[in-house]
């Protein structure tokens, strides 16, 4: 069983306990349910620098990576540096994240916000909704072809954009259909965390000029993004990176900085 294998099936759990607590009512009557949506899409196609800054704690393959900083102040501090969007991992068991999280972030900028999740009911595109989001990442890994596109129309239903994350050529062929808006390449190994940037490289060619391509993983110097512009590359997703210092705000200010220069 993969770490993978074992998340998705914590979740399935999670998520029958949370239907059990929260009625679908009570999360379409949220005052932020019928917020206009920001769309991160629109956002990195007129953007110079593309950066998804992520608020993130810890993961299973680094465990500690900043406990300290709290949402708000990084929320502030990625709008200051001027990111085009900002990721929000909601993973509690395995991430430290929650949704209070989500809206935390939502009530100290305007900045479009994924929730980084591992979506496998529709239940959770609600709760994406009534917390703040304006975007929903869905993980070919977890989900078939009909899920994807059951969970992808839904979202379009809710004005969320939807970004697909994909690991191998198998994964992208699943999944290409008008109702996502970017697609990601996760260049880390699900299987062995390995991290690699040719990955990114050699689906580019393979991904639709219609969606807006975005890299995640492994990206952790502006050299890694100059290499991945050529490739047709618009929007890269950057956790760690800014994470693991005392100020992540400041952190990506200088990054976009160096990278604009």
């Amino acid at each position: 069983m993969t770490i993978l294998d074992k998340i998705v099936k914590d979740k399935r759990q999670e998520v029958n306990l949370r239907k059990g607590l929260i009625p679908v009512m009570q999360l379409e009557q949220s005052v932020l349910f019928e917020r206009k949506t920001v769309s991160l899409a629109n956002n990195l196609r007129q953007s110079e620098s593309g950066i998804i800054a992520e608020h993130k704690r810890r993961s299973p393959s680094k465990s500690v990576i900043n406990q300290s900083l709290n949402v708000q102040d990084v929320a502030k501090g990625y709008e200051d540096a001027g990111v085009c969007g900002m990721s929000v991992l909601t993973d509690g068991k395995y991430f430290g994240g929650s949704l209070d999280d989500l809206l935390l972030a939502r009530a100290s900028c305007n900045l479009p916000l994924l929730r980084k999740e591992f979506i496998i009911d529709e239940y959770q595109l609600l709760e994406a909704k009534a917390y703040g989001a304006d975007v929903i990442l869905l993980i070919a890994a977890i989900l078939s072809r009909e899920e994807i596109k059951q969970f992808s129309e839904f979202a379009k239903s809710l004005n969320l954009d939807v970004l697909l994350e994909v690991h191998n050529e198998q994964e992208l062929h699943k999944s290409v259909m008008p109702s996502l808006d970017m697609l990601g390449v996760n260049n880390r190994n699900l299987k062995t965390f390995e991290v690699s940037l040719e990955t990114s490289k050699t689906l580019s060619a393979l991904i639709p000029t219609d969606f807006v391509k975005v890299s995640e993983s492994g990206i952790s110097n502006i050299e890694a993004i100059k290499e991945l512009k050529p490739y047709g590359y618009q929007g890269f997703l950057i956790g760690e990176n800014f994470m693991k210092t005392d100020n992540a705000g400041e952190s990506a200010k200088h990054f976009i900085k160096d990278l604009q220069s």
